[in-house]
C-alpha cells in the first residue's frame, strides 16, 4: 500500500449510511489525525454549508471542521471565481449553494446574469427554469454543481440536480459545465484547499461512478471500499480499475509522518 501525504474523503457510503455512522470510516479519519495526515471531505451535495456537513459528521464523533469539508457548490463557487473573477450570477438551488456564492464574493442577480448556477432545488417552480433559460439563451455561462440523476431519500430515489439541469440544457442545447464528481473539477479545487499535489493525494470513496471516476479524471490515486453504492460482483469498476480496493477501510493502513 502506498503512503499519501493528503485524502480526499467520501462521506455517504464510506463515513456513513444515512444516519448511521460506519465505524471503519471513523477509525481511518482518527489514523490520519494520529499521523498528521491532511483530509478533506468532498460532497455532491449543494444543499447543506460545509457547518451542517461538519455539525452532523461531529455528532457521529468523525473528527471534522468545516474547513474540511468540501461540498460542490463550494467548489462551483470557487472555480468561478478563480477562472472569471467576481459574476453577477442567476442561482437556482438552497442554502447551501447561495451561501457559498455569497462568500465567494458573487452576486446573486434576477436578470442580465453572467452565469447560470443551478443546484438542487427542492422548491423549484417553470418560473425559476424559464428564467434560467432566458439566462442561458441570453448568453450566460451555464454551471451546475452536480450530475445527480437521482438521490437517494427515505421515500426513494428522487430527481437529483442533474434532472433539473437537464430541463435548462434541453430546453436551450447549450451543455452545462458540471463541478462535482465524477467531474476533475472538484477534486481540483480539493486539491487547492488541500495543499497537496495530485502525485501525493488519493481519492477515498464507496461509489465508483461518482468518487473513483472523478480520481481518475483528476490523475490521483484512488481507494475503492466496498461499503456502500458500489459491490465487488459490479463489472464496471473492473474495467478501468481504481488503484486500490479494500472490503473495509479497517484494511488501510496509514503510516505516520
Amino acid at each position: 500500500m502506498r503512503q499519501f501525504d493528503g485524502y480526499l474523503l467520501d462521506l455517504d457510503g464510506t463515513m456513513y449510511r444515512g444516519t448511521e455512522r460506519i465505524d471503519a470510516g471513523k477509525q481511518l479519519v482518527d489514523r490520519l489525525v494520529n499521523a498528521g495526515i491532511p483530509y478533506l471531505f468532498v460532497t455532491n451535495n449543494s444543499s447543506k454549508t460545509p457547518e451542517q456537513i461538519a455539525e452532523k459528521l461531529q455528532e457521529m464523533e468523525i473528527q471534522a471542521k468545516a474547513s474540511q469539508v468540501m461540498t460542490s457548490a463550494e467548489a462551483c463557487a470557487s472555480y468561478l471565481k478563480r477562472k472569471h473573477g467576481a459574476l453577477n450570477v442567476y442561482a437556482i438551488g438552497e442554502h447551501g449553494l447561495l451561501s457559498a456564492l455569497d462568500a465567494a464574493g458573487h452576486s446573486r442577480v434576477s436578470e442580465r446574469a453572467d452565469a447560470v448556477v443551478m443546484g438542487i432545488d427542492r422548491q423549484i417552480t417553470y418560473e425559476k427554469l424559464a428564467a434560467a433559460c432566458l439566462e442561458v439563451r441570453g448568453g450566460a455561462m451555464f454551471v451546475s454543481t452536480n450530475a445527480d440523476k437521482a438521490v437517494p431519500t427515505e421515500r426513494g430515489m428522487l430527481p437529483g440536480n442533474g434532472s433539473l439541469t437537464s430541463v435548462v440544457h434541453v430546453s436551450t442545447g447549450v451543455e452545462p459545465t458540471f463541478i462535482g464528481k465524477p467531474e476533475a473539477i472538484i477534486m481540483e479545487e480539493a486539491m487547492k484547499r488541500l495543499g497537496t499535489p495530485p502525485a501525493a493525494t488519493v481519492m477515498v470513496g464507496d461509489n465508483y461512478e461518482t468518487d473513483i471516476m472523478a480520481g481518475i479524471r483528476a490523475g490521483i490515486a484512488t481507494l475503492l471500499v466496498f461499503s456502500g453504492f458500489t459491490r465487488p460482483e459490479d463489472r464496471a469498476w473492473q474495467k478501468q480499475r481504481p488503484d486500490f480496493t479494500v472490503t473495509t477501510l479497517d484494511e488501510w493502513s496509514v503510516e505516520t509522518k
